[in-house]
């Protein structure tokens, strides 16, 4: 089971240089795949920014039928911090770190910050 960062969506919905690997990834995996709210709130607050409300519709018609939407337990929220100063990473990072811990997946990303982190197996795309 896979948790998709948002860097994985975004490169697909702005059509990015990266997007027909990550189309290809989400293809091959589709009945593994898991999204984390966060993920969810960030597409939704950059699609708007971009006046993209429709991109944002049709995202979360196409995407969230067949994904898996995790969120963080409350008293897992402490965590952030720890993983945050463990790894050096910054809050949306720490927040799908714990996210894979807590549910015991795969994180899949193109965020080479994660590099630096252990403990959750990785696949960068």
């Amino acid at each position: 089971m896979y948790l998709v960062d948002t860097n994985i969506f975004l490169e697909i919905l702005l059509k990015q240089d990266k997007s027909e690997l990550c189309k290809s990834f989400l293809e091959k995996n589709i009945r593994s795949i898991n999204i984390s709210d966060f993920t969810l709130h960030s597409i939704g607050v950059i699609l708007f920014k971009q006046n993209e409300e429709l991109l944002f519709l049709r995202f979360i018609s196409d995407a969230l039928p067949k994904a898996n939407l995790l969120t963080l337990p409350k008293n897992k929220y402490e965590e952030i911090i720890k993983i945050k100063n463990k790894f050096d990473l910054d809050f949306d990072d720490s927040y799908q770190y714990n996210i894979c811990e807590h549910y015991d997946l795969k994180f899949v990303t193109m965020d080479q910050d994660f590099k630096k982190a252990k403990g959750i197996e990785i696949q960068f795309l």
